[in-house]
């Protein structure tokens, strides 16, 4: 189908009073349009304020943003996302429709934009994440074995028309706050009892104390090698000390928070796990839980539950009045649902993780 839509690039500003974020901002409110439509809740809306700063990570996640506008509107967004090494041949991209422009060709066009992008940068493999909204009939199970997309979906159905495989799914999860302290304080201490005396949890909210910055810049490494990927086959994605405090420096210039506890291995003085929640300004909007990770070499021990109750404390301690917190898991990633059920948190939508193998060049 031929559309009346445009194509173009959009220019990130460098912050939100810049003349260019007019259009930044409308591909945010796009972007929550459509995840309002996949999820039926506005609970994974971010403000422009929020997503700036992981835009202006372009040393090291490159990304470029792209705008279909009919007349002077802004209907839809595509993101096209890389990494810096040059033996890393995957790239990360989404389409986002706002639900009043579809079925007009835009998705098809920003798409085949994006894999021309794709090939002349030589990174052939293409991975996709995309929410798919809960409906009856014949179900697209993933290659895991775990977890299922309905095939009768719009997103599922033009995925698979343009070749990709759907390789993962993931579950969205929701934990009402406040949750009971008590309930809290007997989880902490039947996983510290389970964990030993070896371990020791601290906790901090916003910047990284300095002698944790290269610890925890080995778990934000490890979240890419060690996490369920199926068979998205992603690369290590490295993080260093640099890294990290460019990171910190970035959020500490937006409007959230980070909440974090960390669990040290005594003998070793190292740290072995981390769990970070990303907490806005406004008290009625949920937290995000950023990642957690437990180090393969000391699994087994309670510590993820250690962890994840140990900074749902420190959140209602720190930053109190908060609706919920909002995670996403990967379904096959059942130690880390074990211990989000047992903390209470329920299921409330699922995305598809799809990744697609061009060919070469014509």
């Amino acid at each position: 189908m031929v559309t009346d839509s445009t194509l173009e690039r959009v220019a990130i500003p460098p912050h939100l009073d810049h003349p260019d974020a007019v259009d930044f901002i409308a591909t945010a409110q796009v972007r929550n349009a459509v995840e309002v439509d996949g999820y039926g809740t506005d609970e994974f809306s971010m403000t422009p304020a929020e997503l700036l700063p992981v835009w202006l990570d372009q040393e090291y996640e490159p990304k470029q943003l792209f705008a279909a506008r009919v007349g002077d509107r802004i209907v839809a967004r595509a993101t096209f996302e890389t990494r810096p090494s040059a033996e890393t041949d995957m790239a990360w991209v989404e389409v986002q429709v706002h639900s009043q422009f579809r079925h007009r060709g835009i998705s098809t066009a920003l798409a085949n934009h994006l894999e021309r992008l794709a090939t002349e940068q030589q990174r052939p493999k293409i991975v996709v994440y995309t929410v798919s909204r809960a409906a009856e009939g014949h179900k697209l199970e993933s290659p895991t074995g775990f977890g299922s997309v309905p095939t009768a979906n719009a997103e599922v159905r033009f995925l698979l028309g343009r070749g990709y495989r759907l390789e993962q799914v993931a579950r969205a999860g929701r934990l009402t706050l406040p949750v009971s302290t008590a309930m809290l304080d007997r989880r902490f201490d039947e996983s510290t009892g389970r964990a030993g005396a070896d371990f020791r949890v601290h906790q901090w909210t916003g910047r990284t104390p300095d002698r944790w910055l290269d610890d925890m810049a080995l778990l934000f490494t490890r979240m890419s090698t060690d996490a369920p990927k199926g068979g998205l086959e992603e690369p290590e994605d490295v993080w260093t000390r640099q890294r990290l405090i460019d990171y910190e420096d970035r959020v500490e210039a937006g409007p959230k928070t980070c909440v974090v506890s960390v669990v040290e291995h005594l003998p070793s003085a190292r740290l072995a796990g981390m769990t970070e929640l990303g907490v806005p300004a406004e008290l009625d909007r949920p937290v995000f839980q950023n990642d957690t990770i437990v180090l393969k070499e000391h699994r087994g021990l309670r510590l993820g539950m250690l962890l994840k109750v140990a900074n749902i404390r420190n959140l209602q301690s720190t930053a109190p009045g908060h609706p919920s917190i909002i995670t996403v898991n990967a379904e096959e990633n059942r130690h880390m649902l074990d211990v989000n059920e047992a903390a209470g948190f329920v299921s409330f939508g699922y995305e598809g993780a799809w990744k697609k193998v061009l060919g070469p060049p014509l």
